[in-house]
């Protein structure tokens, strides 16, 4: 997301001669799901050499199994229902009942949140306060906003998927930061050399994670385990990257593509382009389906919602916001029959019924609402941004 660059303290001056500091602990085992039938058990057939840690998946062909309807966690299914909206412009959050679509709250959360993102453990939600350089915890269960944590620059906030580091994104250092999940403080300044780091997303196997930058136009693919930089990739002509979301087979990856209007499909293992798909002006946000069968594409420049088949590649269905809409970051509702997202230059909010493309509602909130967060949602742990979790 394209903002103003903004001065730094001397902390943040502290925090670029920082490199590594021993003395991370490793994380609790992740959260198992609650559900109403027995888990799925990994498959023998395909071995899959996991980042040590981290949890096998329930279905090796699929890393979103865990995230069907009903299958929460015990920590998250303690939440309470609600929709948190940062507005970026307003230095507040929104927060909205997804039953009646009203906001029930405004609350002051610093300066220029950016997204509002569950930790590893699913016990916390935490505002990225970019330009106010904090982190500012919300308990779920009461959805009661905590005192502020210093954090440099957290644009967007990622977890490895064996929860023992929180990587902050600073886009403006150009670094990601990776950190204690719990308390933040950082352990080591990885300079990915691009501009506009900000989006990521990580392999099935755990093993690497490539992330978008906005501003240069490339991909970064990182070692997770090595904490270092292992590829990359310039996206072709005028590239803008956003957001990026793996298959569930774990097979192709797809960057959205703001400038060029739709979506770069990526083979992450070696870390080339296969094809492009348009899709619609100013592509932005990824949110797959509770089935794993589409992705939906926000097109935050056409007002629309493109529907892709991912087991087809192919965009099975537009759906057109009326008036002028700028669909933009959010999530998927925990019974999947609702795609939120925050309209990122109208000062609202839309919720839109899956099965149709109909707007069920549009809600007033503050001014440039971000990166909402949907919660609570299905799955064992969450991987960071507006909800990631598997």
């Amino acid at each position: 997301m394209t903002r103003a660059r903004h001065t730094r303290t001397g902390r943040a001056a502290a925090l670029a001669a920082l490199m590594v500091l021993a003395g991370c602990t490793s994380a609790p085992a992740p959260a198992q799901p609650r559900t109403s039938s027995p888990a799925a058990q990994p498959s023998a057939s395909a071995p899959m050499t996991l980042l040590p840690g981290m949890a096998p998946p329930l279905d090796p062909a699929d890393v979103y199994a865990a995230d069907r309807p009903g299958h929460f966690a015990a920590a998250a299914a303690r939440a309470r229902p609600l929709v948190y909206v940062p507005n970026f412009g307003g230095d507040t959050v929104s927060v909205i009942d997804p039953r009646t679509y009203k906001v029930i709250r405004t609350v002051a959360a610093g300066h220029g949140p950016q997204h509002v993102v569950p930790s590893w453990d699913l016990r916390t939600l935490w505002v990225n306060d970019n330009t106010g350089n904090t982190l500012i915890p919300i308990d779920p269960v009461t959805a009661r906003f905590g005192k502020p944590v210093p954090v440099d620059d957290p644009y967007n906030l990622y977890f490895t998927p064996d929860g023992r580091y929180a990587m902050v994104m600073a886009e403006s250092r150009r670094a990601i930061v990776f950190s204690d999940p719990h308390t933040m403080a950082p352990r080591h300044v990885l300079s990915v050399g691009c501009d506009g780091v900000n989006h990521a997303d990580f392999s099935a196997d755990g093993r690497y994670f490539i992330a978008t930058c906005e501003f240069s136009g490339d991909l970064v693919k990182v070692d997770t385990a090595a904490q270092r930089v292992a590829g990359r990739l310039h996206l072709p002509g005028h590239a803008m990257p956003q957001d990026i979301k793996i298959s569930p087979d774990g097979q192709t990856w797809y960057v959205a593509d703001m400038q060029t209007s739709g979506l770069w499909v990526v083979d992450g293992d070696h870390l080339t382009v296969r094809t492009f798909i348009p899709t619609g002006d100013g592509a932005h946000g990824l949110y797959p389906s509770r089935d794993s069968r589409y992705l939906y594409i926000a097109n935050r420049g056409a007002g629309s919602v493109s529907v892709l088949d991912l087991r087809t590649g192919r965009v099975v269905s537009t759906w057109r916001l009326p008036g002028h809409a700028s669909p933009d970051m959010g999530g998927v509702s925990a019974d999947g029959r609702v795609l939120w997202l925050s309209g990122r230059y109208d000062r609202e909010v839309y919720a839109i019924d899956t099965a149709t493309g109909r707007l069920r509602a549009r809600i007033p909130v503050g001014a440039e609402p971000h990166g909402l967060c949907v919660w609570p949602q299905p799955g064992r742990y969450s991987l960071g941004h507006t909800g990631i979790l598997r």
